[in-house]
């Protein structure tokens, strides 16, 4: 499946321009994310309608705890992720190729209307970072309002404004992770920046559900005055947005101890201090 924005540049090089890294890629050569391969000049979503991940879950797990409280919803995934957080949880999906079964957009339909006696609410797009799988969204999010379903989407944000756009004509909630107030700490643990993302909240808050999600990491991102600005920040932004403070556990190149639950529950009263709805999670 071809991408979709990418420029050609000369010598059979592209330039792809779905996220902020802008990656210049040779040809036969992929990008930071490994789904998009530039194929003699065209840019490939190599991961169009490959399926890693599928189950029915409760809203909440998304996490979602203010879009239909109490419902399931039908998630898939995918595999890639345009980020290389050294404390991935999902890293066996996000940061190689692994084993997948084969899907269309019509068939993830019907899927999701299947499950609608079983309390679905729509077709949330999460597990590996969604953001991968544009292609394969923005032709299947529409058949979904088609059915009368929802579009859910649990997302790192780390995505350039053009397709960001085009998007929120389609999602009607949105978890996103907020990693860090902070670029250094993006750039040192995760290869990216914080103010994409920042944006990614601020457009989707002026239109969608949305809420935000941050994993706090001891020693790396844990502390009373970046949450106090964090949740400033974010309360600026719209003050009823909800916040879901969660408890790190060791993963992937992270050895760092589990987050203290103590730990959390001061962050979340400093949180409160700005926004009305602040959650602890994975606890």
């Amino acid at each position: 499946m071809e991408a979709v924005y990418y420029k050609k540049v000369g010598g059979n090089e592209v330039i792809c321009r779905l996220c902020p890294h802008h990656c210049r890629l040779a040809n036969r050569t992929s990008g930071l994310c490994h789904s998009r391969f530039n194929d003699n000049g065209t840019l490939l979503a190599l991961n169009y309608g490959e399926c890693t991940s599928a189950a029915l879950d409760p809203v909440e797990k998304k996490p979602l705890r203010r879009f239909y409280p109490g419902r399931a919803i039908m998630s898939l995934g995918s595999w890639g992720c345009n980020l290389s957080c050294s404390f991935c949880q999902n890293w066996q999906i996000s940061q190689k190729r692994p084993d997948y079964t084969k899907i269309t957009p019509a068939q993830t339909v019907e899927i999701a209307i299947q499950q609608k006696s079983n309390g679905n609410l729509g077709l949330a797009y999460t597990y590996n970072e969604p953001t991968m799988w544009y292609e394969f969204i923005c032709q299947t999010a529409p058949l979904i309002h088609c059915a009368g379903l929802y579009n859910v989407m649990v997302t790192n944000g780390y995505l350039e404004e053009a397709p960001l756009q085009k998007l929120l004509h389609y999602i009607d909630a949105w978890n996103i992770d907020l990693k860090s107030f902070y670029n250094t700490f993006y750039q040192k643990y995760c290869h990216g920046t914080a103010d994409p993302v920042k944006r990614t909240i601020t457009l989707a808050a002026a239109v969608s559900h949305v809420e935000v999600t941050v994993l706090i990491i001891p020693g790396a991102n844990d502390t009373p005055a970046e949450m106090n600005a964090l949740s400033a920040w974010l309360a600026a932004v719209r003050p009823d947005i909800p916040l879901h403070i969660t408890r790190y556990f060791p993963q992937y190149h992270m050895t760092a101890p589990p987050t203290s639950v103590t730990l959390l529950q001061t962050l979340a009263a400093a949180a409160r201090r700005h926004l009305r709805y602040v959650y602890i999670g994975n606890i």
